[in-house]
């Protein structure tokens, strides 16, 4: 019989070797389940083309295509990643809504031996149970807001909480961003959905009587937005502020953006984005210190007349709680590792 998912938390506890996602390309891309790995009945090209013979010619037809077309791709499956699996392997299957894709491909699958099934419902059976989990769900602890202006290491201090036991979620690495214009980072943003699925991950393995830390965003992180419910609970939050000098906070923004500063077209064309909100006398201030290196005073300069003063804005806008504050003179690894220990313990108190 079909697998039927009641909570996010039965994948966990599933008794099967491997999940196997038989969506097309596209739609794996777009969001799949944690774990699983991409084996595609058909690919994206073959899904169109069968997609509109179903509904523009013969339905008859159109499965027959497919069929064959199903047939031939685990085919290519059985001789590649599944070539080597053992005779008691047990994966389960799953497609969009559990049809006829999981189940011509692990009927193939059963036919070898491979004690297989299916996810009653498919994808969309999972994809409901995470829109209640970041949609519908409240946070399930408390929310404590780790804030500070831009360079303030709060990622670099959220990883030192983790390392000392405070639950974290850190929503800029799941979102792959680093949250600003400059926040790109290698390998692009997930889907909405794709974000939306690690955000439920990380919440199912929350412990509800701790506090979980969260870093102080905006309502999106680069294109992808955070669920009402985490929003809202991240409005009402407590604030831990951490306070440092401005050029303690350029140096390490030069630091920790070295991936950045190693490409000097992609700092340009960022500056560019910004010259409807300046002058161009400053805007071409700030090419030239890009241009010729000097990333400590462009960090500052970014800083001080652009991101500082709309960070405050904002936070006038969305604060709802007091904040207080952590001051530091500095911003290096020996300066990060104490303050990280004074802010978990003021958060074990919450």
């Amino acid at each position: 019989m079909p697998v039927t998912l009641t909570a996010l938390s039965d994948l966990a506890t599933l008794d099967f070797d491997e999940i196997i996602d038989v969506r097309s390309p596209a739609e794996w891309e777009e969001d799949h389940i944690p774990g699983a790995i991409s084996l595609p009945a058909l690919d994206n090209e073959e899904r169109a083309r069968v997609g509109t013979i179903y509904t523009q010619d013969s339905p008859f037809r159109a499965r027959k295509i497919g069929a064959a077309l199903v047939a031939r791709n685990a085919a290519r499956h059985l001789e590649g990643p599944l070539a080597e699996k053992p005779g008691g392997w047990k994966p389960l299957v799953y497609c969009w809504r559990g049809g006829q894709r999981s189940g011509s491909f692990a009927s193939i699958l059963a036919q070898i031996g491979w004690r297989v099934d299916t996810i009653k419902g498919g994808y969309k059976a999972y994809r409901s149970l995470v829109v209640q989990a970041v949609h519908e769900a409240p946070v399930p602890s408390r929310v404590v807001l780790l804030d500070g202006n831009t360079g303030s290491a709060k990622t670099e201090l959220l990883h030192l909480l983790a390392a000392r036991g405070v639950q974290v979620i850190d929503l800029e690495g799941l979102a792959n961003h680093r949250g600003s214009l400059f926040g790109h980072r290698a390998g692009g943003q997930p889907a909405q959905k794709a974000f939306e699925s690690r955000l439920a991950a990380a919440l199912l393995r929350l412990d509800p009587a701790r506090p979980v830390v969260v870093e102080a965003e905006s309502s999106k992180v680069g294109d992808v937005s955070l669920p009402p419910p985490l929003w809202k609970a991240m409005r009402a939050a407590p604030r831990l502020s951490v306070a440092a000098p401005l050029a303690a906070r350029a140096r390490y923004l030069a630091r920790a953006y070295a991936d950045l500063t190693a490409d000097p077209d992609e700092i340009a064309r960022v500056i560019d984005l910004l010259r409807p909100h300046h002058p161009a006398e400053r805007i071409e201030h700030w090419q030239g210190l890009a241009a010729t290196g000097r990333f400590e005073p462009l960090a500052a300069g970014l800083m001080e007349h652009h991101y500082d003063p709309r960070y405050a804005k904002q936070r006038a806008r969305t604060a709802t709680e007091g904040s207080e504050v952590f001051s530091t003179p500095d911003l290096t690894p020996e300066t990060l590792a104490p303050l990280a220990d004074r802010l978990a313990e003021r958060i074990a108190g919450f």
